[in-house]
């Protein structure tokens, strides 16, 4: 601690010194103003009456003939200089060319003057007087002003681009000097306790930060300090946020840098900002240098056609020699994040470079209900709020999915004109993300609004009726984003890995829609087109991938092909025969008929609960799954509410009536 002491300390001291070169930089910025203004009103005084320069001959013939009105005679040591003044402007030639004057000047060849002179003067000139000219420094610094402005300005100028301005250092000469931002522990105001969602990145980093307030204790059992921190995780998830907070608990300085601030145009650069990055680091050791994004610059060499050796990787070398080269960097920490560590060179993420890395993935429910409630500390809340349920209804949300979501409610309770943020705007914020904003402009036929309201009850009834299905949470058949209609759903648990029976499950409320279509109209349309879009994608997966299938057995049916040039996107590679091919067609069209048939079996049965729950959906629109569960059970719900809208009513009623009225006869099966 000493040691930081001492460090900030100097850093102080260099404060103080850099605040008073600037002061005297500024002085004399604006000393050069007020001297080029000065010279500026010597130059154009009189500019309006400019004298000329005649002969002496002309001077003679203007002095005899009592043309001269006034005249100043300044006294040299070798001569006088005459300036005149003329009682009206004259004609004389000068340097061969006609000329209207009424102010001229000349130098008299005397020496001396003597009496006869002195006498011409009081006879000729009406007032005039003799001054003495000492031949000071004043003339020839003025003569010599202009050039030394100029010299002075060039100065100044190329100092300014060598540092940027201001003490910068993104001038035109300083390409190689890092862009890093340092900032010391009094900067830094995000801890730990604004952190939720990842206790073990927290408990992974909490050594590092140990380790920096007091080595001693890892030391003394032979133990060294990580060199590097390696943060992956999907984007959203907060691995920067994690560094800051690291940076707000360790007290030691703080460099942060975007990997795509190391590469220029230029050739070389890169390379310079990493050495004067680590140089940095160095003068201010113990200290954490923070990299964002540093897949921008850590990319896997080799990559790309021919291989070539460019300025990026140029910059990755000096980089892997600075975290582990010949020289060692003791004190200094390396944390990075990327949500790309597949394409990362393999020579950074060895041991000795970084040696750990910290996975930050989306959170748990846990983790969901604890960010929530960093997120809505400052937020005043109603008493309603069920954060739990919240966090429940968001799985695979990331930390910045919860935290726009908080936003959004907060927004929609002032749009309201509400004290504080309700259940229901966390609700409808909730359904704003995941679904997109409702499409209240968009007009629907009342045949195309009853074909959506029995294509999501469809959804609801073969999910209830399915023991292996995700509990409904939610169903409506208000456009949102390019849906007419949308049934979520509210998983009980967290799930990481899935059963056959689940996802034949999935597949069954899937095309559940589909066949409450069939069932009550006799007809397929194009809105079950993702429903089955996805039903065949499970199925592939599950005879292709995982195993699922008894005819083909546990057997992986096409390999991934990773090419690194192109950011290593998965291209899938044919390795079976033709048959094989037909065999899993076969088995992927048998698992999704299957689930059609077993939904078509759930909906026949339940037909009554069909029609009854399609009725309320068309009437109220929007469905939770308590007022779900009273529907199917035959009970009755209460009024709708009304919002406000004088038109809302006797839609519903339009749309009760037009629905019974094109009822039709349900097939017998």
């Amino acid at each position: 601690m000493a040691q930081i002491n001492k460090e900030n300390k100097d850093n102080k001291n260099s404060n103080e010194e850099f605040n008073w070169n600037r002061v005297f930089k500024i002085v004399l910025g604006w000393s050069a103003i007020l001297i080029g203004f000065f010279l500026i009103m010597i130059y154009t005084k009189g500019g309006e009456s400019k004298s000329t320069e005649i002969t002496f001959d002309q001077y003679q013939k203007l002095l005899t003939e009592k043309k001269i009105e006034s005249a100043t005679i300044k006294k040299s040591d070798n001569n006088y200089e005459f300036a005149g003044k003329l009682r009206n402007p004259e004609m004389l030639t000068v340097g061969g060319r006609q000329v209207n004057i009424d102010r001229f000047t000349l130098y008299l060849p005397y020496t001396n003057v003597d009496d006869s002179v002195i006498k011409a003067w009081n006879e000729n000139i009406a007032t005039y007087n003799i001054e003495r000219d000492d031949g000071g420094w004043i003339g020839p610094v003025l003569n010599a002003l202009p050039w030394i402005l100029i010299i002075a300005f060039w100065i100044i100028l190329m100092r300014r681009m060598q540092n940027g301005g201001s003490g910068g250092t993104k001038g035109i000469f300083s390409f190689g000097k890092s862009k890093a931002k340092m900032m010391t522990g009094s900067q830094m105001k995000i801890t730990f306790a604004d952190v939720a969602g990842a206790d073990e990145a927290k408990q992974e980093l909490s050594e590092i930060i140990e380790f920096l307030k007091s080595p001693g204790k890892f030391q003394k059992l032979g133990g060294k300090i990580p060199r590097g921190v390696l943060l992956l995780g999907p984007p959203g998830t907060g691995k920067t946020l994690l560094a800051r907070a690291v940076a707000g608990e360790a007290g030691v300085p703080f460099f942060s840098i975007s990997g795509a601030d190391f590469v220029e145009m230029f050739v070389g650069v890169g390379a310079s900002r990493v050495r004067d990055l680590f140089d940095q680091g160095k003068k201010n050791a113990p200290c954490i240098i923070f990299i964002d994004e540093i897949d921008a610059v850590g990319r896997h060499r080799g990559a790309g056609l021919g291989g070539g050796h460019d300025e990026r990787e140029q910059t990755l070398n000096q980089l892997l020699i600075e975290m582990d080269g010949f020289e060692q960097n003791s004190g200094v920490i390396i944390i990075a994040a990327t949500n790309r560590p597949d394409i990362l060179d393999p020579a950074l993420l060895r041991p000795g470079r970084f040696d750990r890395q910290v996975v930050v993935d989306r959170p748990d429910v846990k983790g969901r209900e604890g960010i929530l409630k960093v997120h809505t500390r400052r937020i005043p809340l109603s008493k309603d709020i069920k954060l739990d349920v919240l966090a429940k209804g968001t799985p695979g949300f990331s930390g910045a999915d919860l935290a726009n979501l908080v936003n959004e409610a907060a927004l929609l309770a002032a749009r309201r004109n509400s004290d504080s943020v309700t259940m229901r705007d966390l609700e409808d914020a909730k359904d704003k993300v995941m679904m997109g904003t409702e499409r209240k402009s968009l007009i629907i036929s009342e045949r195309e609004k009853r074909t959506t309201s029995y294509h999501e009850t469809g959804h609801v009834l073969v999910s209830k009726y399915t023991p292996e299905a995700d509990p409904v949470h939610k169903v409506t058949i208000i456009p949102r984003g390019r849906a007419l209609g949308v049934t979520t759903y509210l998983p009980m648990d967290e799930k990481h890995t899935y059963s056959k029976e689940y996802l034949e499950a999935m597949i069954t409320y899937a095309m559940g829609g589909r066949a409450a279509e069939k069932l009550v109209f006799n007809e397929y349309t194009t809105g079950a087109s993702n429903d089955i879009e996805r039903s065949t994608s499970i199925a592939r997966k599950m005879v292709c991938e995982f195993g699922m299938s008894e005819k083909l057995g546990p057997i992986t049916y096409g390999n991934k092909q990773e090419e690194v040039f192109l950011g290593k996107e998965l291209h899938e590679h044919k390795n079976y025969s033709e048959t094989t091919q037909i065999l899993i067609d076969d088995e992927i069209k048998k698992i999704v008929n299957a689930g059609m048939d077993r939904a078509m079996r759930i909906l026949t049965e339940h037909i009554d609960e069909l029609h009854r729950l399609s009725e309320v959906l068309l009437e109220r629109e929007i469905l939770d799954s308590d007022e779900i569960d009273k529907v199917i059970r035959g009970e009755t719900l209460p009024p709708v509410e009304k919002n406000g809208d004088a038109n809302n009513g006797q839609q519903a009623k339009e749309s009760k009536e037009t629905a019974k009225a094109s009822e039709t006869v349900i097939p017998e099966s």
